[in-house]
């Protein structure tokens, strides 16, 4: 006799049906079951959520974002500006070659409104000035010779002298003298600065739908010359007075003529192409952009010095300037139709609306006194035949469900099969034929019981012989 074979572990034989359960479910198929439910409260929430989703996507993705359009941020553009004006200080009068800086006509420019002049800096030795740190002394002891200070105006030559005012003393240093804080002279030129016009010549360009279009309008009669911007009367004279565009900003002229500060002139280009091309205008808005509420670092200020010879020797006038600067920002936004953006936002519509079954489906199988009943409603388990029928209408007839075949159970054991299946027909013979009742009863619908002839787990199998003869006419009458 041959030895017996060993039988495997039962974990092991347990973790091998495991693993043949998960490959079988693996190629299961699943499909919606409709089931309808007449529940009022269910029924408004299902309705009032795919109202909420539809007026979402019509009202806002569609009207108010445009979502239909393919669109470009960012158009290609170029700015030149121009100053015009005079003005007075204490001194003298100033034009624009003196107070416009850089003279280039950028989009970034800077409007001088005061400033404090050091005349007649040459190379020398003179008293550090009091700012630096570590400068004043009492004597010659608390001067390090040769020391360099970063912050400060030059090289220590070791010696303590009186400063240019007052009693006190500080370090004498080699370099420019005097030194900025001790001799500085301030002057306003602000006096006439709100009147400075400023001409802002801006031009865009997109290149995916190739519109172009500027912010001055093509006339010959010498429009520029006697027009100043007007939001709604002259859109397209963009001559703007400095003082307008800091009224614009929420700030007061005279103020930030002081201190400096940077204004922005944002241009908005956001154009509907499918519009005409004269609905496509720029839009003008002003801020300050600088942290106007933070004293270390608001306001604005630079430095330069003029240079000329005297006897010979090199000698300066240092200029710490305050001004306004300005900042012109171009951004915008063009759309036009398109298929392609329209199907995938239609899609995403269509999609969204299910999340109101998801919903309700979720508090029907959750929270309904009835859940476990509507739960077998909407799950069910269907088999296929391991055997296809030898005639077509018949086949097409289960199909349509025409003529449903009797259930057996979903296992891949024969015997296993024809047991469960036997146990079903002696307790269906046991069982008295129910009671007919009208078809179109909503609680039949609804909470209908599972058959008594077929337990849990039994679904469509390979047709019996008596299943062969179609009993209904008017099934293969449409077939």
């Amino acid at each position: 006799m041959a030895a017996a074979e060993p039988k495997p572990p039962a974990g092991v034989a347990a973790a091998r049906r495991l693993a043949r359960g998960c490959w079988s479910a693996f190629w299961d198929y699943e499909t919606p079951k409709v089931i309808v439910v007449k529940n009022r409260r269910l029924g408004v929430m299902y309705r009032s959520v795919q109202l909420l989703i539809l007026l979402y996507f019509v009202w806002y993705v569609f009207i108010v974002q445009k979502s239909y359009q393919d669109s470009e941020t960012g158009p290609e553009s170029s700015v030149i500006t121009k100053v015009k004006g005079i003005t007075l200080s204490e001194h003298k009068v100033w034009d624009v070659e003196e107070y416009v800086k850089p003279p280039e006509g950028g989009s970034v420019f800077s409007i001088i409104t005061r400033i404090e002049v050091t005349p007649f800096q040459s190379l020398g030795t003179c008293a550090e000035s009091m700012r630096v740190n570590s400068a004043t002394c009492d004597s010659d002891e608390d001067c390090v010779a040769g020391q360099l200070d970063m912050l400060g105006n030059g090289l220590r030559t070791g010696r303590c002298v009186p400063y240019y005012h007052g009693s006190s003393k500080t370090c004498e240093v080699t370099g420019w003298c005097p030194v900025e804080d001790g001799a500085s002279v301030s002057q306003f030129l602000g006096k006439m600065a709100p009147n400075f016009t400023i001409l802002v010549k801006n031009s865009i360009h997109y290149p995916k739908f190739q519109f172009s279009k500027g912010n001055i309008e093509h006339r010959k009669d010498g429009y520029l010359k006697h027009c100043t911007f007007h939001e709604v009367s002259d859109l397209y004279c963009p001559i703007f007075k400095l003082g307008y565009i800091v009224e614009q900003a929420g700030e007061n002229f005279t103020e930030l003529a002081h201190t400096g500060g940077v204004i922005g002139v944002i241009i908005n280009w956001d154009c509907d192409l499918d519009l005409s091309a004269s609905k496509c205008n720029p839009k003008y808005s002003f801020r300050r952009l600088d942290p106007k509420h933070v004293p270390a670092s608001s306001g604005y200020n630079f430095r330069f010095a003029k240079y000329y010879k005297i006897n010979g020797s090199t000698t300066r006038t240092l200029i710490k300037a305050y001004g306004i600067r300005i900042d012109i920002i171009v951004h915008g936004q063009a759309g036009k139709f398109s298929l392609i953006p329209t199907i995938i936002n239609l899609a995403t519509a269509l999609t969204s609306i299910g999340v109101g079954s998801f919903l309700c489906d979720w508090i029907l199988l959750t929270f309904m006194n009835k859940n476990k009943v509507y739960s077998h409603k909407k799950f069910d388990k269907v088999c296929t035949p391991r055997h296809s029928s030898g005639s077509w209408p018949v086949t097409l007839a289960l199909v349509l469900g025409q003529a449903p075949p009797p259930p057996y159970p979903c296992s891949t054991d024969p015997g296993e099969a024809g047991h469960l299946q036997g146990e079903g027909q002696s307790q269906e013979g046991a069982v008295p034929p129910p009671r007919p009742r009208p078809t179109s009863a909503p609680s039949e619908q609804m909470v209908d019981a599972p058959s008594r002839g077929a337990g849990p787990g039994l679904c469509a199998s390979q047709p019996s012989q008596q299943d062969y003869t179609l009993t209904d006419a008017r099934g293969l009458a449409q077939l």
